[in-house]
């Protein structure tokens, strides 16, 4: 009889903590090995973590909704069924700090507690607040981002910095810009009020700062994909034959965007200070609408070395454990440019914010059937049905120009419309 510990997993390189927000078992519960048992929230993603053995759950020591750091045991297994089950324990407390060393504020206790996420810090310096003022539940007094939201929420005053010690030279401090609080507005009799979720507040807080970021622009094209239609059309049987999976024209839309990214660099690159960085990988960020409400972009890694079978593929397996949540942080970052395609719900154009990172976003449109006037072989025009959709590039000002964007629109356009009878 032996018990095993299951510890909240190292989720990414830059991830320190996560929050547990689901129990998929409960005490007592017979779990198999790699049988999801609990969901938790980190700054990049939602996941199902599965058991590491099979066996029963014994004890659960973290609680739905806490924030605990890496490796922290969050239950334990036993591995023979029927041993006995004890019941359910708090979760622990965190070890007493060591006392502060002189001056205040240099000691461990406070330099942990602002040794908070990246996140926090920033939502800390938009609303104006000393983050070495709020008490924490992280690990040894860290401020977590509900600890932050929380404070937020309470309405309560934004602590002060801590007071200088007599005797220590002064410093000049730029404190950080305060953003006015979002407004607060009052439920009316017959309402319901429905707290955001964690994805919910973080995709709020991302869309909010990419706007802040980048200077956004957005150009429109209308494409003619008939002979994308048509090249799909024969590849179509074989490929669903071979691989079981519905070919779309996405697969065809992301190969043409990498060929074409490759004559204009500026479209796959991203702002660093007054740097540019030109990206040599073609990462190419999904976005992917979930049920009943939420936005993610798993990542297409290094397209460039993908066929279209394989684009297709991947696009496919990474939509699919999104929407299950069995995506891992590493598989919703490092884009270099991103596609969204509102066009499956009905929408001809859009105008989608540019993710921090980047400076360019796809958008696809609807994809349908419009009478146009072509000009035939023997130069005389004619009205004929093709296969059209809008597409939208929204694009960062800041180093982009009009002039470049639409250059890269063009080709695209002319990719598509001209892709050969065998394809890319």
């Amino acid at each position: 009889m032996a018990r095993v510990d299951v510890v909240m997993p190292q989720m990414g390189e830059s991830i320190a903590e996560g929050t547990l927000s689901r129990w998929l078992k409960k005490v007592g519960d017979e779990v198999k090995r790699d049988e999801p048992i609990f969901e938790i929230s980190t700054d990049k993603v939602d996941a199902e973590i599965p058991a590491p053995t099979s066996g029963v759950l014994a004890e659960i020591l973290v609680h739905e909704g806490t924030t605990v750091a890496v490796q922290t045991v969050v239950a334990r297994l036993e591995t023979e069924k029927g041993a006995s089950i004890a019941p359910v324990a708090a979760a622990p407390a965190p070890a007493a700090a060591p006392a502060a060393s002189k001056p205040t504020g240099n000691g461990f206790e406070d330099r942990i507690r602002t040794k908070s996420s990246p996140l926090v810090r920033r939502i800390a310096a938009e609303r104006g607040i000393e983050i070495a003022g709020l008490q924490g539940s992280g690990i040894a007094g860290r401020v977590t981002k509900r600890d932050l939201e929380a404070f937020i929420e309470s309405g309560a005053p934004a602590p002060a910095a801590p007071a200088m010690p007599a005797g220590l030279p002064a410093q000049i401090v730029t404190p950080a810009v305060a953003h006015s609080a979002d407004p607060i507005f009052h439920a009316w009799p017959g309402d319901v009020v429905e707290p955001m979720s964690k994805m919910r507040r973080l995709t709020a807080d991302h869309m909010r700062q990419a706007r802040q970021v980048a200077a956004h622009v957005t150009s429109f094209f209308e494409i003619d994909l008939t002979r994308v239609s048509r090249v799909r059309a024969k590849m179509r049987a074989d490929f669903e034959a071979q691989t079981g999976l519905k070919l779309t024209y996405l697969p065809f839309i992301i190969q043409a965007v990498v060929q074409n990214l490759k004559r204009h660099p500026m479209m796959n690159a991203a702002v660093s200070g007054t740097d540019v960085i030109l990206r040599k990988r073609y990462n190419i960020g999904l976005a992917v609408a979930l049920e009943p409400t939420g936005l993610i972009v798993p990542v297409i890694k290094h397209a460039e070395d993908l066929s279209l079978s394989g684009i297709a593929k991947a696009a496919i397996d990474l939509a699919t454990r999104a929407r299950s949540k069995k995506l891992n942080p590493a598989e919703v970052a490092d884009a270099t440019f991103s596609i969204t395609n509102p066009g499956v719900f009905g929408s001809l154009f859009g105008t989608p914010i540019i993710p921090v990172g980047m400076t360019t976003i796809l958008g696809l449109g609807a994809i349908e059937k419009r009478p146009k006037v072509i000009t035939g072989p023997d130069g005389e025009d004619t009205i004929a049905i093709r296969t059209c959709a809008y597409f939208s590039c929204s694009f960062d000002h800041r180093v982009v120009d009009g002039a470049d964007a639409d250059r890269f629109m063009a080709d695209l356009k002319k990719t598509l419309e001209t892709i050969p009878e065998t394809g890319f």
